[in-house]
């Protein structure tokens, strides 16, 4: 079976610090697909917040994730305090792609990917890409 590739921008927007917590572990003792999605989320939460948004307001509209792909370069272990290199890339009418580069120090440990749809939660529809987000990553893609 053929390994999922995924491309990363060269140049990131922000880079987050995360502790790997004990609760993130697995029966194998490392890092699982599901901790690691947690990972990410605080990571984009740190990225959301440094730039003065929520995941419940960017330009006044919400953010739901529409998929995910993970690609794992070596384990990740109890204790380690990750450095999360967060790009946007594809921004579109209605979302971007939000991609993570998991560092271990020096080592490349994990690649992400997470589609972002805006959505206007009073009207339970997806929404149009704020324009204070375009302003500040549409020319990052």
């Amino acid at each position: 079976m053929a390994r999922v590739k995924l491309d990363l921008p060269e140049n990131p927007v922000y880079a987050a610090t995360v502790p790997v917590r004990i609760t993130d572990l697995n029966y194998g003792g490392h890092v699982g697909n599901d901790s690691l999605l947690s990972i990410l989320h605080e990571a984009r939460v740190q990225f959301l917040n440094h730039f003065g948004f929520t995941e419940h307001n960017v330009g006044g509209k919400g953010i739901i994730m529409s998929d995910a792909v993970l690609v794992y370069k070596a384990q990740i272990f109890y204790g380690t305090a990750l450095t999360i290199e967060i790009g946007i890339t594809d921004v579109h009418a209605h979302g971007a792609d939000i991609t993570y580069k998991v560092m271990n120090g020096e080592q490349e440990v994990a690649r992400a990917k997470t589609g972002i749809v805006f959505f206007d939660y009073g009207k339970e529809k997806i929404a149009q890409t704020p324009p204070e987000f375009i302003t500040l990553f549409a020319s990052n893609t």
